[in-house]
């Protein structure tokens, strides 16, 4: 049978990977909501669903690896909730399951470090949804008997994902609050993990996946600032500063990822290990 990722919810992060397989001769199928995206996607050579208009169940039966980006919703998992019984039928012929999720899961932690085996407290909502979505894909693949991988994906940036533009146009800000830290990571070191794990498919079941340097949100901006020549944006007080509540609820969580697993169980090397590495490839790659 040949190697044939199915991704469900085919979006930033799957997309670095599929760059990967393609020119390995991959069979890729992703999922979108959107025809348009879909029409980009399939030039790059891959086959691509829109759902819900389409069915997935023939291309499930076809695939080899599985992997699934898709956000819980009020309803759990929107795979799981939908799909499971096409997982079912397609369980046997799979060799790897991933589950992206994030680093959210692991809740406050006052700015010091967790790993892997740190207990699951989420101070948020988006946090606890994922808890929930990770023990049912969990409680599936026991089930099912499928190789399951959680990827806990600390704050992605990447091509067309950076603080330049912000800066740029002056709507950077930096917000300051009191031993606020974060881990971060460049989607090419994301796709670099996932295809990693489906190399070692015995490997461990769940992975951090973040750089060498977290750091406070402020000092990346003024870091990109200086990169482009710029004045540093003025700093504000998380206290008083106007913020969406979506914006404000990213500062509940502090904490540094341990990022271990990811070099000791799948030998991985970061391409980018900090944000100044990650940066400085982003601005040259515009020019």
């Amino acid at each position: 049978m040949p190697d044939h990722l199915f991704s469900y919810g085919h979006g930033y992060s799957a997309q670095a990977l599929a760059a990967l397989l393609l020119p390995l001769n991959w069979d890729i199928t992703g999922t979108t909501r959107r025809l348009d995206k879909a029409l980009t996607l399939r030039k790059t050579g891959m086959t691509c669903r829109v759902l819900p208009d389409e069915t997935i169940h023939d291309d499930l039966l076809k695939a080899t690896h599985f992997l699934t980006s898709a956000a819980p919703t009020d309803a759990g998992d929107p795979f799981l909730a939908q799909h499971l019984e096409s997982l079912k039928d397609a369980a046997k012929n799979l060799k790897w399951v991933g589950y992206l999720s994030t680093t959210g899961v692991y809740g406050n932690h006052d700015g010091d470090w967790v790993d892997e085996t740190t207990p699951l407290t989420p101070a948020t909502k988006r946090g606890k949804a994922r808890v929930e979505a990770e023990a049912h894909w969990i409680a599936v693949a026991k089930d099912l008997g499928l190789n399951l991988k959680i990827f806990r994906l600390a704050g992605i940036y990447g091509p067309g994902r950076g603080p330049f533009a912000k800066v740029r146009n002056g709507t950077a800000r930096r917000i300051i609050k009191q031993n606020q830290i974060f881990s971060r990571t460049h989607v090419e070191d994301i796709a670099q993990v996932l295809l990693a794990s489906i190399h070692r498919p015995d490997s461990s079941q769940i992975f951090n996946v973040c750089d060498d340097m977290p750091a406070p949100p402020e000092d990346v901006i003024g870091h990109a600032a200086e990169l482009l020549g710029l004045p540093i944006p003025a700093t504000e007080d998380f206290e008083t500063a106007q913020m969406t509540p979506m914006a404000r609820s990213f500062y509940a969580e502090s904490k540094k990822v341990r990022n271990d697993r990811i070099k000791d169980a799948l030998g991985v090397s970061l391409i980018y290990p900090d944000y100044h590495s990650g940066l400085k490839a982003l601005l040259a790659a515009e020019s």
